[in-house]
């Protein structure tokens, strides 16, 4: 999740060590172990050869909270298979529509997957890019 950070979302820190700090700040192990212990949270991993290349978590409400792919898995499918299997979590759990914020990096897959831009694009953790977005999970809405 770091690395995916701080090597693939350039578009959102450019490389500014204080916003890098405070986007990766919350990523460590006691943390990642508190979100893997939430009653309400879903988070699945990808796994390629014993090895995770990618994160993402949802909320029984359809939050998706977090979607990160390694970089060495980048534009091989994980990012959108562990979407679909976010939002069918999601639906599993009665939810019509998933939500998220994008960064800048992510808007465009967003996007060609479905999603909307529901809100005014607001900063996190020093960015200036983070665009609210959600998507429909009953077919044709």
């Amino acid at each position: 999740m770091c690395r995916s950070i701080a090597e693939l979302c350039t578009s959102d820190h450019k490389g500014d060590p204080a916003i890098l700090e405070r986007w990766l700040g919350n990523k460590t192990p006691d943390v990642f172990r508190a979100w893997i212990r939430q009653s309400d949270n879903n988070l699945l991993v990808a796994i390629d050869c014993e090895r995770v290349v990618g994160v993402g978590s949802v909320t029984d409400q359809g939050q998706i909270t977090l979607n990160y792919v390694s970089p060495d898995a980048r534009f091989r499918g994980v990012s959108k298979t562990l979407l679909a299997a976010l939002e069918c979590r999601a639906a599993s759990r009665g939810c019509l529509f998933c939500t998220l914020n994008s960064t800048e990096t992510a808007r465009r897959f967003y996007l060609a997957q479905g999603y909307v831009e529901t809100g005014v694009p607001g900063g996190h953790f020093g960015t200036s890019s983070g665009y609210p977005m959600s998507k429909s999970l009953r077919a044709g809405v």
